[in-house]
Formats: structure tokens, sequence, C-alpha cells
């Protein structure tokens, strides 16, 4: 009787065993095949504008920074001898241009004018010396050689009297317009390059372009960096895509706009992501693809933009299924 009651036992645990496992079977056959792939980062490097000495690094590994916040500082002295030659070579190009458009200083257009006054005065007397010794030629007392000494006189003083008057007009005149515009042209070449030197300046402090995480400080301060350097490594929000392959049978269900479900170890539920890139040209399985079966040697390219990317992190492999709806 006992052992008739065991064999009954034993009977319906194998019983229920079998039952389990044709049902797990069945929801296994009922799931979509998976694809593997993994989480890539599209990063935002930032690095010094020109090359020079790292003084500061204002972040750490993993901190999460702000649009416009401090990350790094370079060694300014450089760019400020530079900004300060700058705006003294702006600083003459504006002189001489206000000097060339507002002529002479008084005190030299004082000099020319009594200097003027003395022609005159220097005209007058000998004008009237000429018209004394013009009526002794004629009464006979002086000789005619004289009076042409004194008519060429006469003309020296008259001619430096019409010198020192044009001297006068034209230092209370402008330069000439060419001159001007020349000027002009200089001087806003030189605002140019004080302008320049005072952003390259201003880039010696670099900012967050955007709210982000940070994935990696690569220098330390006081080493020696090149221009563009990668010095702060960011991981900004929504910049995480999912990237797998899809096999040639599987390629028409990859539309570009259609959701796929991403799931990984440790990952509470499975998320969605929108395919919006499928590569135009196949190629060979790539060497390192997380899978553990054989898959075929002509796939295509896939990205996959996550809809919520909270449980996903650079490098993690995931398996992909594709919905059973229509494409979006």
């Amino acid at each position: 009787m006992k052992e008739r009651r065991l064999r009954s036992l034993g009977a319906l645990t194998v019983a229920m065993a079998l039952t389990s496992a044709s049902v797990l079977t069945a929801c296994q056959e009922s799931l979509p095949p998976a694809l593997h792939g993994y989480v890539e980062a599209e990063l935002l490097h930032v690095g010094p504008v020109s090359g020079g000495t790292l003084a500061q690094v204002a972040v750490q590994k993993g901190q999460r920074v702000s649009a416009g916040q401090l990350l790094f500082t370079m060694d300014a002295t450089p760019e400020e001898r530079q900004a300060d030659a700058a705006a003294a070579r702006s600083e003459r190009a504006s002189a001489q241009l206000d000097n060339l458009r507002t002529g002479r200083r008084p005190l030299e257009l004082a000099a020319l004018q009594q200097q003027l006054r003395q022609a005159q005065a220097a005209r007058a007397a000998s004008a009237s010396a000429l018209q004394r010794q013009r009526q002794l030629v004629e009464q006979g007392f002086v000789s005619a050689a004289r009076l042409d000494e004194l008519i060429a006189q006469r003309d020296r003083d008259a001619a430096r009297v019409r010198e020192l008057q044009a001297q006068l007009d034209f230092a209370q005149q402008a330069a000439r317009q060419d001159e001007i515009r020349a000027a002009a042209a200089d001087s806003r070449a030189a605002q140019a390059d004080a302008d320049l030197a005072a952003w390259r300046r201003g880039q010696t402090q670099r900012l967050a372009p955007r709210a982000a995480e940070v994935l990696d400080v690569v220098h330390r301060p006081g080493e020696v960096l090149a221009a563009g350097a990668p010095v702060v490594s960011l991981l900004p929000e929504g910049a995480l895509k999912v990237l797998f392959f899809v096999p040639e049978t599987q390629l028409p269900q990859a539309a570009v706009g259609r959701l796929v479900r991403v799931s990984c170890d440790g990952c509470a539920q499975a998320q969605q992501a929108r395919i919006r890139w499928v590569s135009p040209q196949a190629e060979y399985a790539p060497p390192v693809l997380y899978s553990n079966e054989a898959r075929a040697k002509l796939v295509f390219r896939v990205e996959a933009e996550p809809m919520a990317s909270a449980q996903l992190r650079p490098g993690q492999p995931v398996d992909i299924r594709f919905d059973a709806g229509q494409a979006q």
C-alpha cells in the first residue's frame, strides 16, 4: 500500500515537471529571437583651444555638471600678454586715425601764423623800400642795378608769404581721404586682433557646453597640452545609443522609426528604443560581439536611441527584440 502511494506521488512529480518544462518551452518559443548588441556613448571631449599648461581641473570623475559650469583652467599668462599687446596696437592705430582727421595741433598752427605775419611784414617793408628807391632812380641818385635788387627782394618776400599761407591752410585741414581710409582700415584690423586676443584669453577657462556626467578626467594640473587635447570626457544626457547587428533575413524588420525592446543583465525590466539609423551597406560580423551562439556572417549595423537610458551604461551588453507591433 505504501509502495503504491510512493509510485503515485513520483508519477505526479514527473508529470508536473514535464508540464512546467513544456510551459517554459512554449513561453520561450513565443518570444521573438533576441539580437545581441551593446551600448555605445557619443562622448563630448573638451580640450583647450590653444596649447599650454593645465592650471586647474575643477571637476571629478562621476560628477554631474550643468551647462556653463567650469571644467578646467589653462595658464593664461601668454594670452594675457598677447591681449595687452593687441590692445596697445589698437589704441595706437586709433590715435593715428584721429590725428589724420583733425589736422595739426593748435600750437603748430600758432607757430605757422606767426611765421606768416613775419613774412607779410617783410613783404611790406621790401615793397616800401622799392617804392622809395624807384623815385631816387628816376632822379638819378641811385643806379638801376640797385632797383633790380629791390624788385627781386620784394618778389622773394611775396613768395614767402604765399608759401606760409599754403602751409597754414594745409595744416588746418585733415589728411587726404585716401590716407584716412588706409588709417581706418589699419585701425579696424588692430581692433580685430585685440578682440581675438581677448577671446583667446577667455577661452583659457573651459566651461561645460551641456549638462552632462564627467565620464573621465584625462590630464592633471601641471601637464603641458597641445591644442585640442581632451582634458575632460563628458557623457551628455541622451548621448547613449544601442548598437546591434541584424542578419540579412531580419533586415525588413529593422525600419527607421521602429521600436525595439532592450534588456540587460540586472535591468529591472526591458525598455524601448527607437531605431534611428540602419547601415546601407552589409558587413561581416565584427570580431567582438556579445553572443553565445554563431550568427550569420553578413549583417547590417543598426543604431537605436533609448527612450530612457537611466539603467544603461557605455559598453554594457544588451539583448534586442523587435516589438510585435507595426513600425512607428
